[in-house]
């Protein structure tokens, strides 16, 4: 995979650390401990490079004040991602992150099942990504590697895919896994044809992010669940630290 030749000069490749699970552990028994804001700027003195949290409908984990305590918070910049409602869409337009990445979201589910159906949902999403846009906030859309709905997205005028890595992480056998990786590779290398840029991310932790990481044309890993659970033993910077270290070996 590491094969893949960047269009770009520029091979870096940057991570986003998603903090969910830390307001996951604080909203088991209320209060403010873990700290969602000491959290950030761990993970930001760790080296990373965007921070991503997920607003809810539910609000299982992330709360609204956390996003704009955030915000006001930390340098680096902050992606929202949310479910494609006119609530989360104001709350949104309201806070102005610098990127939104649209999810599908189900109640039931443990974690983000899969991607958006942008072809089905165009008709809906079309005024939602002119309201963000509207307030210069970037837009992207969570996809399963899929050709069709990745043209469906720039379609919509959308500049960014986050490729949902899920089924990859999940693959055991090595045939699958290097399938899933093709799938990716193939679809990642559409979306930079059509000038879009390229994100990717789920399930993704220290033993298969290299093999991801290596697709040179994507731009940015969004990791969370991995980074949280080692951060329990060895820190939440020492973590970042340590998943930065294998973004960067893919890429030398």
């Amino acid at each position: 995979m590491a094969s893949i030749v960047n269009n770009n000069n520029n091979n870096s490749l940057r991570l986003g650390v998603n903090i969910d699970h830390v307001a996951t552990v604080r909203q088991a028994r209320g209060g403010q401990v873990p700290n969602v804001v000491e959290a950030a700027h761990a993970a930001v003195r760790g080296g990373a490079d965007i921070l991503t949290v997920h607003l809810r409908e539910d609000r299982r984990h992330i709360q609204d004040t956390d996003v704009r305590l955030l915000m006001e918070s930390i340098e680096i910049p902050l992606n929202l991602e949310l479910a494609a409602t006119s609530e989360m869409v104001n709350i949104a337009c309201s806070l102005q992150p610098q990127a939104c990445c649209l999810v599908p979201e189900r109640r039931a589910e443990v974690t983000t099942e899969g991607g958006l159906d942008v072809i089905g949902l165009a008709k809906q999403l079309k005024p939602v990504v002119e309201s963000l846009q509207d307030k210069s906030i970037e837009v992207s859309v969570f996809l399963d590697p899929d050709n069709k709905q990745i043209e469906k997205a720039q379609e919509l005028d959308i500049s960014t895919v986050e490729l949902h890595t899920g089924s990859y992480s999940l693959q055991s056998s090595k045939s699958l896994i290097n399938q899933s990786l093709q799938d990716l590779a193939e679809s990642a290398i559409f979306a930079k044809g059509l000038g879009m840029h390229v994100h990717a991310g789920h399930g993704l932790d220290y033993e298969n992010v290299i093999e991801v990481a290596s697709i040179n044309v994507i731009e940015e890993l969004n990791i969370g669940h991995s980074i949280i659970a080692s951060a329990l033993f060895e820190g939440l910077e020492h973590a970042v630290s340590r998943m930065k270290s294998k973004l960067s070996l893919a890429r030398r």
